[in-house]
């Protein structure tokens, strides 16, 4: 099955907010960087040290871009698609650029806790000048840097200084090295790139993350295979888990990473806020696993909530259905089902999450439908104890006799593991996900304010099955 990205029209209620023309360039990189200025003690950049001229009058201080508001706030513009003209006309670029946020932008290879623990230590300044901060050549002696808090609202041209000191602090993530037939591997799992993501079809077996016990995550081998000519570095916006394949997407720039966090953050909300029609969700996902069993109903929306319960003295959790949430924090949880077909005691359903939790579509297939899906055996060991696959018939097991697995990077085997095999692993994938055209809003927001928005394109991602599940797809056939 080819990989494929379709792209389709969305009637969008939105216009471009105003502001004036930008080049599309500017959307997909951050802000110019920030340079050092040397030479004057903290105290006398603080006072302004008139005479000097330009940028070098501030002393010890990392000095950021000034603030330009033609810059993109990506998560008020996501919140403005997600609610179709509801939000105010031109949030995005209206909503406030705190201090924090401006920080964060010019300087993405900054921890967040770094940054914040500079703000709450008062090491943070913002120049202050009775004159126009956006010409340098009219800063003079009236010129002053007083500290700002993480919050304060920044203006136009407005500049922030940091301690010089975070030049010299290593990166967040570091480079994970990567040989040429590793690079190639990761690339070819790419479905779609542009300006503002790019989607990869995750393979099975490969952490999303880096965590405690795990050398290689897709996350840092996505800075080397994955930057391409950008600046920045791929941003993770959602998680799959290891075992789970399917879609995974990324943003390219900040603003693009904003705008995602703010997509998924609206659909959930707008699930919960009992917004059930599909037509109008800017962002869908669906998934298909293999079934032990079959449900009552061929098809339905599961609504149970879910809370996280510990075991092992702490060494270890579980996600299960909470009834009583005065006992056990939870958060509502809902999913959309419908069955695809049932074969031999097994089933294809297609599951759509309307909300992000963690484990969701694992529990609730387990302990709502009652029927786990296959290879999940966190939750569903018991029902693999209790089936057998001698449904399989003498004629087939030669054919699905185990095949030795292909010597993929990353120690990956691809083939192994369908439900002919002694051991199935997972069968959920992220097959197919619907969101805007993310590069073509961001440049269209740059835009002058005679342009509007009426229509936005749709991409359509699709994901082909791993081998193992197209395997048992064609044994159930």
């Amino acid at each position: 099955m080819a990989h494929r990205c379709l792209v389709r029209r969305l009637p969008l209620l939105f216009r471009a907010p105003g502001g004036g023309a930008a080049a599309p360039s500017a959307l997909v990189g951050p802000p110019s960087r920030p340079h050092s200025t040397r030479g004057a003690s903290p105290a006398e950049g603080e006072r302004g040290g008139a005479g000097r001229g330009g940028d070098g009058v501030r002393g010890n201080w990392l000095t950021l871009p000034p603030f330009d508001r033609a810059v993109v706030d990506g998560a008020a513009l996501g919140r403005e698609l997600s609610r179709r003209g509801s939000a105010e006309p031109g949030e995005a670029a209206a909503a406030a650029m705190t201090a924090l946020k401006w920080v964060l932008r010019c300087c993405p290879e900054l921890p967040r806790s770094l940054v914040q623990k500079l703000f709450r230590l008062r090491q943070v300044r913002r120049e202050f000048s009775e004159g126009s901060l956006s010409d340098v050549s009219t800063q003079t002696a009236d010129c002053r840097l007083k500290r700002v808090a993480a919050k304060d609202s920044i203006n136009l041209g407005d500049r922030i200084y940091l301690p010089i000191t975070v030049k010299k602090l290593p990166s967040k993530k570091q480079e994970c090295r990567c040989n040429l037939e590793e690079v190639n591997f990761v690339r070819g799992l790419v479905l779609h790139k542009d300006d503002a993501i790019i989607a990869v079809n995750k393979p099975p077996g490969m952490p999303v993350q880096g965590g405690v016990g795990i050398s290689r995550s897709l996350d840092e081998v996505a800075i080397t295979c994955l930057k391409y000519d950008h600046q920045e570095n791929p941003r993770l916006v959602h998680r799959l888990d290891k075992d789970c394949s399917g879609i995974l997407v990324m943003g390219r720039t900040q603003t693009s990473a904003t705008f995602l966090h703010s997509l998924f953050r609206e659909k959930t909300v707008g699930a919960l806020n009992n917004d059930s029609d599909s037509r109008k969700r800017l962002l869908q996902r669906k998934y298909w696993a293999l079934v032990i069993g079959s449900p009552r109903r061929s098809k339905g929306v599961i609504s149970a909530p879910l809370g996280k319960v510990l075991m092992d003295n702490g060494k270890s959790d579980r996600i299960t259905i909470v009834n009583n949430s005065q006992t056990i924090p939870s958060h509502h949880a809902l999913t959309e089902y419908q069955v695809i077909e049932s074969r031999h005691g097994y089933t294809w359903l297609e599951l759509s999450p309307l909300t992000g939790r963690k484990h969701q579509l694992r529990v609730h297939c387990a302990e709502v439908l009652g029927t786990p899906i296959v290879g999940d055996y966190k939750y569903g060991w018991q029902a693999h104890r209790n089936f057998k696959n001698w449904q399989i018939s003498n004629s087939e097991e030669s054919f699905s006799r185990k095949l030795k697995g292909r010597a993929l990077p990353f120690g990956l085997d691809l083939d192994n593991g369908s439900i002919s095999d002694e051991r199935p692993r997972l069968h959920l994938h992220s097959n197919q996900v619907l969101l805007p055209n993310i590069a073509l809003a961001l440049q269209n927001t740059q835009l002058s304010s005679g342009y509007g928005l009426s229509e936005l394109e749709t991409l359509e991602l699709v994901a082909p099955l791993p081998p193992y599940m197209q395997k048992s797809l064609d044994f159930l056939k």
